[in-house]
């Protein structure tokens, strides 16, 4: 990006960082560009799919065929083929809305004015990670019991005793800790990224096409088309990210009911 000494400055952190309050400054109601963008990414997502299924039928329109695909895609390839039928009918509803949700909040950074993924910032993806963090554990316990659900989870069967000296806490360590955070920060770092991406070919874009005169301004054709590039990889990021979250937690829930790991 160009600056005001007519200099190239790459974008960095500060991209994310300091946001000014757009409503309600000062208040613990305070919105900024990332919260809004959020929230109008998940108040569009519900919008469609309450336009497509308000009146459903049985020889569906396009709508709603756009619709049942999506949500079959889901129960289809994630909560039935992870959790089986049963299971996966109960967790369906959290699932879809978990995939849906992401998926809406990482598209915004392609949108034009709004440019930057409501997931590209810690908070939401530390509270998705969270979430599934509170739903494997919930699921685990009620169907095993506390008692049965931990031991299984800190203990695992086949493994002489002495070495579950070790090896409970490297398990307690990597399933109440890791888990949520490894969901959270991958989901942050690939959106992060991304954003960082589109923002230094644009930019640069800006720069040699206004500020670097001359024949060095031609770089500016082949920034321009990087970027074309990378939103277009960014698209695939996006369903990539959402579908690999979602999968993530069905597979926790899956092993925390499980008889034996």
């Amino acid at each position: 990006m160009a600056s005001e000494d007519g200099e190239f400055h790459a974008p960095g952190i500060g991209e994310f960082l300091g946001l000014p309050a757009l409503f309600f400054a000062d208040t613990p109601f305070e919105i900024n560009r990332i919260i809004l963008v959020r929230l109008l990414a998940i108040a569009v997502m519900m919008l469609l799919f309450w336009l497509a299924l308000r009146k459903p039928s049985r020889v569906p329109g396009r709508g709603q065929s756009l619709a049942e695909l999506a949500l079959g895609f889901v129960q289809v390839q994630i909560a039935d083929q992870i959790l089986g039928k049963e299971m996966g009918r109960r967790f369906l509803p959290l699932l879809a809305g978990m995939f849906f949700g992401i998926l809406a909040m990482n598209v915004t950074g392609v949108i034009p004015l709004l440019n930057i993924s409501g997931t590209a910032i810690i908070a939401m993806p530390l509270l998705l990670g969270m979430v599934a963090y509170v739903v494997f554990i919930y699921a685990g316990i009620k169907q095993l019991g506390a008692a049965k659900f931990f031991k299984n989870s800190l203990f695992p069967a086949g493994v002489p005793w002495p070495i579950y000296i070790l090896l409970a806490p490297i398990e307690f360590i990597n399933i109440f800790i890791v888990r949520p955070l490894s969901l959270a920060l991958r989901l942050l770092l690939n959106m992060m990224v991304g954003h960082l991406l589109l923002v230094l070919c644009f930019g640069a874009t800006s720069f040699f096409f206004f500020n670097a005169g001359g024949l060095v301004g031609l770089f500016g054709i082949g920034t321009l088309a990087f970027g074309f590039i990378f939103t277009f990889v960014e698209f695939a990021v996006f369903i990539l990210q959402a579908y690999i979250f979602t999968l993530l937690t069905a597979v926790y829930v899956q092993q925390a009911v499980a008889e034996e790991h």
